[in-house]
């Protein structure tokens, strides 16, 4: 078996979403770490393993990421993980897939499926096998708990359901 970790220093586990419906807002999550596990190249068999801490999530601004965090959204105290674990990886075309597996935020498990693009293999400058992905979709923040909601007064919606997950990842092989 065949094991791969991220690397942390050459990886993003991003997301955006709509503010106001008419901008986006971008954020990720800064402490993190997950692997891949397979027993040849086939990544239609890999298992994938993630997760990321939500009080290291980050917007470029203290508060914004400080309402994030509190009950409202995250709730970093009570859920101060998330994680993704993969059950299923479908060949989607030349290096494209989509892995199916279930998402765990704010003490929710959801089966949720990403877009993934293969980008490649090769060697890092200190001689290690490197391989790196990205992956992509959309989830309802609500269908896993974090239901603040707010309008302004011509009922504009101050932050959309809808986010867009937009992850890439650089991955080593493990010695071990």
């Amino acid at each position: 078996m065949n094991k791969w970790n991220i690397d942390t220093m050459h990886s993003i586990i991003g997301f955006k979403v709509k503010h106001l419906m008419i901008s986006n807002i971008r954020g990720q999550f800064n402490k993190f770490d997950g692997s891949v596990e397979m027993e040849d190249s086939d990544f239609t068999k890999a298992s994938i393993k993630f997760k990321a801490e939500t009080n290291s999530i980050s917007t470029n601004n203290a508060d914004r990421d400080g309402h994030l965090m509190s009950p409202d959204f995250f709730d970093v105290t009570k859920f101060p993980i998330l994680s993704f674990m993969s059950k299923k990886i479908i060949e989607n075309g030349k290096d494209s897939f989509v892995m199916t597996g279930d998402l765990d935020i704010h003490g929710v498990i959801k089966e949720v499926s990403l877009d993934v693009k293969l980008n490649g293999a090769g060697e890092n400058m200190n001689k290690e096998s490197v391989m790196s992905f990205d992956a992509s979709g959309t989830i309802n923040r609500k269908d896993f708990g974090l239901n603040w909601s707010a309008t302004l007064d011509k009922g504009e919606i101050v932050v959309s359901d809808n986010v867009d997950l937009d992850i890439s990842v650089e991955l080593v092989k493990s010695n071990s």
